[in-house]
């Protein structure tokens, strides 16, 4: 007997619905979830983003002590770099899954309100929300520095780990920095715009890409910033190379790879395809009815 051969017109509506949820989201699905979620940034009140961006700041240390104590703990070895990698996941895992405020993620979310909108007012309060969010950050890695530094927070034997990992943020010039800096701030935007749909996956996919990051040492403004002024703190390195050698290229870096190469380009996709513009009210009207709302909580 010939198979009955079935057809998008044979489904009610409630398998029609089941069959969208199933396919994967298309990109103007994925950037009308981070762009409302930009929206919310852009209107939170600044003293619970500052002290949203001081929490993130203080446990992003938790990365430079992962690592150390890994380093420490590991026996010495061609792979021990592999090993301790996996600790600079830790602080990354606290701030995006604890919701708390990182200026790289910041450089890709309202960047996205900013080219929708492109509006004055919108570039000024994007603008405000990273001068918050990068000062709150900064003091949150400097007290986290400074306490380490200062006090036996861990046994004396993992102080020399901790020196080094700290003076490998001095490694390279201005330039190299930079460009190395670009890689990291493009890993951390495509990391937050897989993020509003990968659901159980949240964590392999964090731990996944930061852990790339980590192994290539490419510089993260604020992960890095824990053991740069670590250094500054010791005594081994001054405030003078602090800023000259890793602060400003890796800032710069980490904004040029965030919003050039992963909020522009996302957007550009979205902005120049009609398909996807489809797609997107069709995804929208099924969540209408099921009562779906795409976000990251």
């Amino acid at each position: 007997m010939a198979e009955t051969q079935h057809t998008e017109h044979d489904l009610d509506h409630s398998q029609k619905r089941d069959a969208r949820r199933r396919e994967a989201p298309s990109a103007a699905v994925v950037y009308e979830a981070i762009r409302r979620e930009a929206e919310s940034e852009l209107t939170r009140p600044l003293p619970g983003l500052w002290f949203s961006a001081l929490a993130a700041g203080l446990s992003m240390g938790f990365s430079f002590i992962a690592q150390a104590l890994l380093y420490n703990y590991t026996p010495e070895s061609a792979w021990r770099p592999i090993v301790a990698s996996f600790g600079y996941s830790m602080g990354f895992l606290f701030v995006i899954l604890g919701r708390q405020q990182l200026f790289t993620e910041n450089t890709l979310t309202p960047v996205l309100e900013v080219l929708r909108v492109r509006s004055l007012g919108v570039l000024t309060r994007t603008l405000i929300l990273w001068i918050v969010v990068l000062l709150g950050n900064m003091i949150g890695t400097a007290i986290f520095a400074f306490a380490m530094s200062h006090f036996d927070v861990l046994d004396p034997k993992v102080n020399e780990a901790l020196a080094e990992i700290a003076a490998k943020e001095y490694e390279y010039g201005f330039s190299t920095m930079f460009v190395r800096a670009i890689f990291a701030g493009w890993l951390v935007a495509l990391m937050l715009w897989l993020m509003p749909f990968a659901e159980t996956a949240r964590v392999g996919v964090i731990i996944l890409v930061t852990f790339l990051i980590g192994l290539a040492h490419f510089p993260h403004i604020i992960a890095g910033s824990v053991a740069a002024l670590y250094a500054v703190f010791s005594g081994t390195h001054g405030l003078g190379a602090f800023f000259g050698t890793f602060f400003l290229p890796t800032l710069l870096g980490n904004m040029v790879g965030g919003i050039m190469l992963v909020a522009v380009v996302n957007y550009a996709q979205v902005a120049y395809s009609d398909s996807d513009r489809d797609d997107s009210d069709v995804d929208r009207k099924a969540d209408s009815n099921s009562g779906e709302v795409y976000n990251r909580d």
